[in-house]
């Protein structure tokens, strides 16, 4: 089984695969750039900063403090060394993301548009949860994506560079700020904003590590999901990077043809390669793995595709999670997609039940403001800055 190390080798060949498959010749070949934001806590880890500190000559004891103080509130703690403190002023600044646009839904979702320091802009989602003191988080993994699904606001954008380490932390700290005044706590995240996170999967475990470091006490390893179109040597790169995270899988469809029309990355990975590496995962991470499913009408909402796709589940103890579309205009193919109606949805979830399928409709969040994927941005797009930030 790949390594990180060669699934990071693998990422070009993939990408170019990827963008044949997806986009027209104009929109193939994107400047792809590598931000190089100066360095800031969010970057570092705590040993990395420990390190720092002794090269300065300063005890690597307060990193830990300095960490934590920065995880909790963003700022530095009290009694810290008069020097120290001006050393990580000058030379670690607080973050490169700023606050570009935020909008709050009636049902308390808040989606946040984040500039970057080379003036690209991500997603990150709050999502109060139903338990009053709690929130979870949707995290970006990528500046657009490289995987073109026809009814994704994302896809359409393109691919323009992945994220580092430090970037999702930012978003992790700014979706903390948001539920601090509310009165709840970020108890969970997953990678399944916008970007594929197994295509940048360095990135997305250094964000990990960082997010599940004991010394900080921020998150486990079980409150966090990446979730992945099907990446089949990525899913087994998670696995093999010891983090015990979870594990979501979206399908779509029930087979082959009907999923390579609205992801093209189906022309890579079959759907039985991408279960049997779910089924790998599950047996040897011991976390369910959950299988998403976003109902389209007229196109995947059946009754029939429902038992094809209890079929495809029979045996393995999986879960399903049915998702409502969030219309985002006509997709690569120039079809109109639409949500399925509330019939359509119980009767899916009905045939799914009868055979044996644990399922759920995942509460929608946010219809009242650009929520789906990619929606905001797309709404808010301007052209990236010219030269990358470095100082």
């Amino acid at each position: 089984m790949p390594s990180v190390a060669q699934l990071e080798a693998y990422r070009p060949i993939l990408t170019s695969i990827l963008t044949g498959f997806c986009y027209h010749s104009v929109l193939i070949l994107p400047i792809i750039r590598s931000a190089t934001p100066r360095a800031g806590l969010a970057d570092l880890t705590t040993t990395e900063l420990k390190e720092l500190f002794k090269s300065w000559g300063f005890n690597p004891a307060n990193a830990v403090r300095v960490m934590r103080s920065y995880y909790r509130c963003q700022e530095l703690p009290g009694s810290l060394p008069k020097g120290l403190v001006e050393r990580l002023k000058r030379e670690l600044p607080a973050g490169s993301t700023s606050l570009a646009k935020r909008q709050v839904s009636e049902d308390g979702t808040v989606k946040l548009l984040l500039s970057l320091c080379d003036g690209r802009t991500v997603e990150t989602v709050l999502m109060p949860d139903y338990r009053e003191e709690r929130a979870a988080g949707c995290i970006s993994s990528q500046v657009g994506c490289a995987l073109g699904c026809d009814f994704c606001a994302t896809g359409k954008s393109g691919f323009e560079r992945d994220l580092t380490a430090g970037e999702m932390i930012e978003q992790f700290l700014a979706l903390r700020r948001e539920a601090a005044p509310l009165g709840r706590r970020l108890q969970s995240v997953v990678f399944m904003g916008m970007g594929e996170p197994l295509l940048n999967l360095d990135a997305v475990l250094g964000a990990i590590r960082r997010l599940t470091d004991r010394s900080l006490d921020v998150l486990g390893c079980r409150q966090i999901m990446v979730s992945t179109a099907g990446i089949v040597p990525g899913i087994d790169a998670l696995f093999d990077s010891g983090l015990p995270v979870m594990l979501a899988v979206s399908l779509h469809a029930p087979d082959d043809e009907e999923r390579a029309r609205l992801l093209p990355l189906a022309q890579r990975y079959p759907i039985a390669d991408i279960l049997a590496a779910a089924d790998r995962f599950q047996v040897r991470n011991r976390r369910t793995v959950n299988i998403q499913y976003c109902l389209l009408k007229g196109v995947n909402d059946s009754p029939e595709h429902a038992r094809r796709l209890a079929e495809l589940l029979r045996g393995r103890c999986m879960h399903v999670n049915i998702l409502r579309y969030s219309p985002t205009g006509l997709g690569r193919s120039g079809a109109a997609y639409e949500p399925s109606d509330q019939a359509a949805e119980a009767q899916f979830l009905a045939e799914l039940g009868a055979r044996g399928v644990v399922a759920h409709l995942r509460r929608t969040r946010g219809p009242d403001i650009e929520a789906a994927c990619g929606q905001l941005r797309s709404a808010s797009r301007r052209p990236p800055a010219d030269d990358l930030c470095s100082a």
